[in-house]
């Protein structure tokens, strides 16, 4: 049996360099079958190489490590208030309402008056006492985005933040909650695995 110098998994296998002709030549008297299985243990090794420095790749430089967003971070505090004036969205729009690693809250800078959280009677259902910031963080228990829980608090995402909410594991994510300086009878749910938050509403115990 010959086998052709440009067989790809043969390369891989033994890189020209690493041997000379006559071994080379010696490796190609090898039995048939023995050769099949020396070239799929070279392609198996070379894909579980390429498989492993993927993910090793993206915490280098890419995903959301690489912006400071998500990967676990939760903020010192809430955003700064913003008052009657908006000052628009200053927000990266493939990142939405987002938290850098700075502390730096994208997105919430539409003032008090965005009729998208205007309210007739806030806080109708009591005000939340669970506790705010980095300091009490909460695993969510179930529910979806029109009612979640935590403990033995029930919250509603604001329906203009819906699109926010698309990858939230409703039975696992941590979160925190932030007051809102702005919007009363809103606060701010922050996901830390993502690096997103959203206005939520309280909805009262359990």
């Amino acid at each position: 049996m010959t086998l052709p110098e440009s067989d790809l998994a043969w390369r891989l296998l033994i890189p020209r360099h690493w041997i000379d002709r006559a071994q080379l030549n010696a490796a190609a008297k090898m039995d048939p079958k023995r050769v099949k299985v020396y070239m799929r243990t070279a392609i198996g090794v070379v894909a579980l190489v390429v498989t492993c420095a993927g993910p090793a790749a993206a915490q280098r430089g890419g995903g959301a490590t690489h912006s400071g967003i998500g990967s676990g971070h939760f903020p010192a505090h809430g955003p700064a208030a913003v008052g009657d004036a908006s000052r628009g969205s200053s927000r990266p729009a493939a990142a939405g309402r987002s938290v850098d690693a700075h502390g730096r809250w994208f997105g919430h800078d539409s003032g008090r008056q965005d009729a998208h959280y205007r309210i007739e009677h806030p806080w109708q259902h009591g005000r939340f006492t669970g506790g705010f910031g980095r300091d009490h963080v909460y695993r969510l228990a179930g529910g979806n985005r029109e009612r979640f829980w935590f403990d033995n608090f029930y919250f509603s995402v604001a329906p203009y933040d819906y699109p926010f909410v698309d990858g939230w594991l409703w039975d696992s994510d941590q979160i925190a909650i932030y007051e809102d300086p702005d919007h009363d009878g809103w606060y701010l749910a922050y996901n830390a695995r993502l690096g997103k938050y959203v206005h939520v509403m309280y909805l009262g115990p359990r």
